[in-house]
């Protein structure tokens, strides 16, 4: 008989990876954001990190917990383990014999070299989902290249959707990284699936170059399907889509799409019947798209925001205030749906702060998904040695011997 859901299990209901054990061999951000979504649906995520620093992400800015770190690992557990070296490598093997999924963003050949490619540990163990996250593939001409997010939206054709100019900077988040992540994860959720009914684990492969060019299919196919390279402003003249300056200098966005209704419930908001006769059909909005934003920018900068957030509203227009990341805490609707999660201090991590995003998805309802912070470097480690059989003298050697590292868990043995 099934369970009744009530208030008090509620709680537990989005937890729907529970019991499945990840090894999170991951740095920066690919692997580490696919494993911490693994997490929040309830997995036990345990990331493997280098004795000596860790995930580089720590010490990105600041000492051991700098803010990308922390926002790419919460719900993990961190072991500090030498994988380099043949006895660290053994040991994280004893850690691979009963987990159900590796994680990791190597170069091609390096899991190989390390004794982690997937035919070695799939005859350790058969149930183990194996997943590997490269830049460009397990092989072909850029195979062995370096790859971060910059990279990945280079090569895809997504930069020169979104960038344009001789500015060299780069603005907004890691889309390539964090696209990247998703598919990882939704890949090795299916191989979960897939192995509840064969027993089998399955490798799974995820460049940064396919996942990348797999959000803008659109872009990606316009060539072949149009003959011709999309124009920069293509999607949001299709998309009647528009940044409109207001005259205190915020901006609000304003997405028409296709349907009349949208079109008209705009122009009775910024009172401007005469251009339903200079832009009578929707193919002229699409192809007087430069034309039409002059309009509308002249138009938004005779009033305040609030001024039009109350007439769009009112004539149900789709838009919404350009918020910045300082506003989103502030927004009504934001905490209507408690995106942000106030985690609990825990043990080793007390100091690290806790305020964090929840997952996009709700389980009947419920999206809390942070159990506890990101972890200190080898916090774990002696809990995770202990559990897979070696004793605690032969963890004190390989501390000694710099294998591996304890954390602050061991002051007797780090004096």
């Amino acid at each position: 008989m099934m369970a009744r859901l009530t208030k008090e299990t509620m709680g537990q209901a989005g937890m729907v990876l529970s019991g499945i054990r990840v090894i999170d061999l991951g740095s920066y951000i690919t692997a580490p954001y696919a494993a911490m979504l693994l997490a929040e649906l309830g997995a036990d995520v345990l990331k493997v990190e280098q004795p000596d620093g860790g995930d580089p992400f720590r010490s990105f800015s600041g000492e051991g917990m700098a803010p990308h770190f922390v926002s790419f690992n919460r719900n993990k557990e961190s072991a500090a383990i030498d994988i380099r070296k043949p006895q660290g490598a053994e040991v994280l093997k004893l850690l691979l014999k009963d987990a159900d999924v590796l994680l990791m963003n190597l170069r091609p050949g390096a899991e190989a070299r390390l004794g982690l490619d997937f035919e070695t540990l799939h005859a350790l163990n058969p149930r183990l989902i194996w997943c590997a996250i490269t830049g460009f593939g397990a092989d072909g001409p850029y195979a062995e290249r370096a790859a971060f997010d910059t990279v990945g939206l280079a090569l895809s054709g997504l930069m020169h959707r979104v960038h344009r100019g001789e500015d060299p900077r780069i603005g907004g988040p890691a889309l390539s990284d964090s696209m990247t992540g998703v598919f990882s994860a939704l890949g090795i959720a299916g191989a979960l699936l897939e192995r509840a009914r064969t027993g089998v684990g399955r490798k799974v492969e995820v460049s940064m170059l396919e996942a990348t060019m797999a959000i803008s299919v659109d872009g990606v196919l316009h060539p072949a399907l149009v003959g011709s390279e999309p124009d920069f402003f293509i999607r949001g003249a299709a998309s009647q889509a528009y940044v409109l300056t207001c005259s205190d200098g915020l901006r609000v966005g304003v997405h028409l799409s296709s349907p009349e209704k949208f079109w008209q419930g705009l122009l009775l908001a910024i009172d401007r019947p005469d251009l339903a006769r200079k832009f009578p059909k929707r193919r002229d909005r699409v192809e007087g798209y430069k034309e039409l934003a002059e309009e509308l920018r002249v138009a938004f900068a005779a009033q305040s925001r609030a001024y039009w957030i109350d007439r769009l509203e009112q004539h149900d227009v789709p838009f919404a205030p350009e918020n910045t990341q300082s506003d989103l805490p502030h927004d009504p609707q934001i905490k209507h749906l408690r995106v942000f999660d106030q985690t609990g201090k825990s043990g080793m991590s007390s100091d690290v702060p806790t305020a964090s995003v929840n997952r996009a998805v709700r389980y009947n309802g419920d999206n809390r998904s942070s159990r506890f912070p990101p972890p200190l470097l080898g916090e774990h480690t002696e809990k995770h040695l202990l559990k897979a059989g070696l004793t605690a003298d032969r963890i004190a050697e390989l501390f000694k011997e710099g294998t591996v590292g304890l954390g602050l868990k061991r002051p007797d043995l780090q004096a």
